[in-house]
């Protein structure tokens, strides 16, 4: 799985101040009690100095360990039998003053057996989410809330399907795709105009497999373009935009939208190749979003970049009324 170093770092940060604060109330807590029942602390204090004394002084005097661990217990035991009696005075349950951590599998470290652990990939998760409500309306675009009923149930157009069968399909295979997402899952293409659910089912997607702790990086074509022709003329510099193009190339999945808005060069023409080639190569999932269709593709970028995405991605076609403007017709009646 692949993570991004900033988002990364932001999590750390949030999952270290969280400790500090739990750390922060456990001591809270223990002067508390220790306040009103003075010997609680001179127990905890002999509990946490028994072993070094007695280990040290048993292997100084060339005893055997196991005497000395024996003995260890007996007075561990005796101090823990008094300290739950205390504290049960005092209405407090046993474990009041013990410092659990709040994740057993790793010991609140964030790391288990090499990997990172799930309590610091929430963590992680949440901080992704938080950068992708920035541009995408996480909160209410999902497939939960998405309808149906905007889409024609007439073939208009003559196609042999109706807007509204063609948006169930499209509908059922961007839920799939989202529920079963695993790197080299594939990629997607979505066409047509705009207004049409291309965006928001973009987000849906995204909330879901951020969700699940993948990496994903939302942004229009435009921008990505942009900070691509930035680094090869040297207009920035600097650990920033690597970072950027890093994303871009490595993360789970890229949802690049608004393709074609953007002023079309042969920069453009080689960036975008790079990322379709690149991520294909990595086996990196990636979703288009664009108002073109494919016959533009060819022409507006290369037969090549076309032939690239037509052989290696599903192909969503969306058609229909603009959604947009429905919403105003019948807010206005």
């Amino acid at each position: 799985m692949a993570y991004d170093g900033r988002i990364l770092r932001r999590a750390l940060q949030r999952f270290e101040e969280d400790r500090r604060e739990r750390d922060q109330r456990l001591q809270a807590r223990r002067e508390s009690v220790f306040n009103r029942q003075p010997r609680l602390r001179e127990i905890d204090a002999e509990l946490r100095a028994t072993m070094s004394r007695l280990i040290s002084g048993a292997l100084r005097k060339g005893a055997n360990p196991k005497e000395a661990v024996e003995a260890l217990r007996r007075d561990n035991l005796g101090l823990q039998a008094e300290r739950r009696k205390l504290l049960r005075e005092l209405g407090c349950p046993d474990g009041y003053l013990d410092e659990s951590p709040a994740c057993p599998l790793c010991g609140d470290t964030g790391y288990r057996n090499g990997t990172m652990c799930r309590c610091l990939r929430r963590y992680y998760t949440q901080e992704q989410q938080k950068e992708l409500s920035q541009m995408l309306d996480l909160g209410s675009q999902s497939f939960d809330t998405f309808s149906l009923e905007w889409y024609s149930d007439e073939d208009d157009l003559g196609l042999g399907i109706s807007a509204r069968e063609n948006m169930e399909w499209i509908f059922r295979t961007c839920r799939r795709y989202a529920e079963s997402f695993r790197p080299g899952c594939g990629s997607l293409l979505m066409t047509g105009d705009p207004g049409l659910g291309k965006t928001f089912l973009s987000a849906a997607i995204a909330r879901d497999v951020s969700g699940d702790g993948w990496s994903v990086v939302y942004d229009t074509a435009a921008h990505i373009f942009d900070r691509f022709e930035a680094r090869k003329f040297g207009r920035e510099e600097g650990e920033t935009i690597d970072s950027d193009i890093t994303r871009v190339l490595t993360c789970d999945l890229l949802i690049l939208d608004d393709l074609g808005t953007e002023m079309t060069t042969s920069y453009v023409q080689s960036a975008l190749y790079t990322i379709i080639n690149t991520r294909l190569l990595d086996h990196k999932a990636t979703i288009l979003s664009t108002n073109l269709k494919l016959n533009d593709l060819s022409r507006r970028y290369s037969p090549q970049i076309a032939s690239r995405i037509e052989g290696e991605y599903q192909i969503l076609p969306f058609f229909g009324e603009d959604i947009r403007k429905l919403k105003r017709e019948r807010g206005a009646e």
